[in-house]
């Protein structure tokens, strides 16, 4: 006989944003109608005006204090260990440290055993300047790079614990080690797609029955020296002279993938587990789903993506779509990706004039923590029982047939699915209901 799915809820949730780094703090700058996108600080003004801005989280400085409430122990472990972080892993580490912290989740309430960690994030590249002093001692008298030099002259320049800082790996490690997790552990690099993905990965492994809870988290971002220039280069980005109205997801007058940077973690449960200790519960996990689709030239077939994860998460949770009160969108604001994420939705939801939202439009895109910001901000909304609106949605998109959400005529309802997907084609769908 086929056992009864073990029920997985979230318990607790932390995050790093352009919007603040608490979670009351960004829904209620949401709900004013405030943008985190403004010109960038972290780096010189460039010559291109796409890169003058971005949604930085800069109420994130990488101070211990960042990271919440610590134990003295602890306190000193994560200071120490900082050295050892790029930024991406800094907040990714202190979402998922301020997740703990809310969720009241420790070893004098579940073994250590009994609690993993499961991580997703961007691929993490180092900046040029940790190099530059290996390469300038392997240069030439033209000025010509010699790599058969590095060994000898080049490599001697460079930290000896730089790799370390940007192994994507690092932040399961890292919050694994600092709290005493012994239980499972897996890291994702599936961009955008991670969030969703990670969370869905944490509630199989506990419906496996080899743990009771795990820290799922993703960090990323797209402000970054290189990386920056590469979307540069890819020719979507947005050129706005007011960066706050520059991310329009599903406007007709939409400019362009906006830069952002941030991460955000979440605690799943068993509702065994969560009851026996108390906890709060924020919200169920009931489905999730993930699918690629692409041509054999790597063209990503945005439409058919997302139809999958809408359909097969709705399947995963034996839901149908008149069930689901609102819609995260991905909302990229880049008019192939918004027409075939509004295509897929009107296909499934147009009947019930399902409400759409969209972080994205007060943020940009924050790469991998993109998704678990996003689903925090729905959690938000399920706990204020109200929605927010696409910020910058003045102009509708007649090929982008969304119902955009009107927190004054549409209800949030009980349930959310949460959608993202990679500039490869690879979509992601989590569902979530208030537990009843």
């Amino acid at each position: 006989m086929q056992r009864p799915r073990q029920r997985v809820v979230i318990t607790g949730v932390g995050l790093i944003s352009p919007l603040g780094n608490q979670a009351d703090i960004v829904w209620d700058r949401i709900s004013q109608g405030i943008s985190g996108v403004d010109i960038i600080q972290s780096f010189p003004q460039p010559a291109c005006d796409a890169l003058r801005f971005g949604g930085e989280a800069r109420d994130f400085t990488g101070n211990i204090n960042d990271f919440g409430e610590l134990e003295k122990t602890l306190k000193r472990s994560v200071k120490k260990g900082l050295r050892l972080m790029c930024r991406e892993i800094e907040m990714g580490v202190a979402a998922s440290q301020l997740a703990i912290q809310e969720s009241s989740i420790s070893a004098e309430t579940n073994p250590a055993e009994r609690v993993g960690t499961l991580f997703g994030s961007d691929y993490i590249l180092s900046p040029p300047a940790d190099l530059s002093a290996g390469f300038a001692r392997c240069m030439d008298e033209n000025g010509n790079f010699q790599m058969e030099q590095w060994g000898g002259n080049g490599i001697s320049e460079v930290e000896p614990l730089w790799l370390l800082k940007y192994l994507p790996n690092m932040p399961a490690s890292h919050v694994a080690i600092y709290n005493d997790l012994r239980g499972p552990s897996n890291s994702l690099t599936m961009r955008e797609a991670s969030s969703n993905c990670a969370i869905a990965e944490a509630v199989t492994t506990i419906r496996r029955g080899i743990a009771d809870a795990m820290v799922a988290g993703a960090t990323g971002t797209r402000i970054h020296p290189l990386k920056s220039v590469h979307l540069a280069l890819e020719g979507n980005l947005a050129v706005c002279e007011n960066p706050s109205q520059a991310c329009r997801p599903f406007d007709k007058n939409r400019l362009g993938m906006v830069l952002g940077e941030g991460a955000g973690a979440v605690i799943v449960e068993s509702l065994d587990s969560a009851q026996k200790r108390s906890a709060n519960i924020w919200g169920e996990v009931v489905g999730y789903s993930s699918s690629t689709v692409a041509n054999r030239e790597g063209k990503p077939n945005y439409e058919q993506a997302f139809k999958n994860v809408l359909a097969g998460a709705l399947e995963n949770a034996e839901m149908s779509p008149q069930e689901i009160g609102h819609i995260h969108a991905h909302g990229l604001a880049t008019e192939d990706c918004d027409r075939g994420e509004a295509a897929a939705i009107h296909s499934l939801f147009a009947e019930f004039a399902t409400p759409v939202v969209a972080a994205k439009s007060y943020m940009g895109n924050l790469g991998a923590g993109s998704g678990m910001v996003e689903i925090i901000a729905s959690l938000k909304a399920l706990e204020n029982n109200r929605l927010f609106p696409i910020l910058n949605y003045e102009t509708p998109d007649p090929e982008c047939p969304i119902v955009a959400a009107d927190p004054d005529q549409h209800a949030c309802g009980d349930s959310f699915i949460n959608l993202n997907v990679t500039p490869m084609g690879q979509a992601s769908a989590i569902i979530v209901k208030r537990c009843g």
